[in-house]
Parts: C-alpha cells; sequence; structure tokens
C-alpha cells in the first residue's frame, strides 16, 4: 500500500534522520548534495564551506529537500521540503551550530567509547569537520509519501 504521510510521520521522518539530500539549481544546471542536518520542528539546519552549492545557494535560493526512512524496498518514507535557504551570521549562526552538532556528534562517537578509559571530553572537539557557514532552510511546503506490505 502507499499514501501520503500525515504531518506527525513528516516531523517523525525528518526529527529521525541527519543525512538528507539538498538540491538546488543554477537555473541552467540541477546540482544535488548529500548532507548531514538537524529538524528543530521549524527549520533544517546545515553547514556548510566555500564551494560550488553555496554558490548556487547565494545566487538561487530556492531549494527541494529530501529525507528517506526506509526500511527495505517495499518498506520506506519519504519527505520533500520546498523551501528557502537563508545563510545565517552572528547568535543565528552559532544557535544553528549547537542544534546541529547537538543532533549529528552523538552519532560520530561510538558508544563503546568510555571517557575514563579514553580522555574524552564531554565537550565535542569537532575542529577537523566544522565548516564555516552555517544556514537553515525555510520549510515552504513539505509532504510525505510512504509505500509499506
Amino acid at each position: 500500500m502507499t499514501g501520503a504521510l500525515t504531518d506527525t510521520q513528516i516531523r517523525n521522518v525528518l526529527s529521525s534522520q541527519v543525512l538528507g539530500r539538498l538540491a538546488c539549481t543554477d537555473g541552467l544546471q540541477p546540482y544535488i548534495v548529500p548532507v548531514t542536518y538537524s529538524y528543530d520542528g521549524d527549520f533544517i539546519y546545515g553547514q556548510t564551506n566555500e564551494g560550488r552549492k553555496l554558490s548556487i545557494l547565494r545566487k538561487n535560493p530556492l531549494v527541494c529537500f529530501e529525507a528517506d526512512l526506509m526500511m527495505d524496498m517495499a518498506n520506506w518514507q519519504c519527505v520533500l521540503v520546498f523551501g528557502s535557504f537563508e545563510e545565517l551570521t552572528g547568535k543565528e549562526a552559532q544557535t544553528a551550530k549547537e542544534k546541529l552538532f547537538s543532533r549529528v556528534f552523538s552519532l560520530m562517537t561510538s558508544s563503546t567509547l568510555h571517557g575514563h578509559e579514553h580522555e574524552v571530553s564531554s565537550t565535542p572537539d569537532d575542529k577537523g569537520r566544522e565548516k564555516m557557514i552555517m544556514y537553515r532552510i525555510r520549510i515552504n511546503e513539505i509532504s510525505g509519501r510512504y509505500e509499506t506490505r
């Protein structure tokens, strides 16, 4: 059976995942990239560096974002978000970074790693992975589909 996800199911998919795909275009060629993200119920947050994606987003902020929850080929949920890219600075950028890192950092650390054995700090040190530009996607339209058997 296939169908449309409810608002609650859509929020659950976006909240339970941290890897999505961000699609943008310069008007000539579509461009899609995998991104780590955090969803707070209002916005989708991410980080990036200078490059092709950011250049396109600055020229055309309209985006499509997609996240999936897939158990197998006959049991999946997919959410599509149409929205606009907003580059963040100052306090908004810091808040976005905290939301993203609090959601993603725990997934980068093994559950078998014990701080008392390995001198692991309780404060994340992600300097080697940290990207300089924080952004959010302002959600304009959202929908979801599923298949289940």
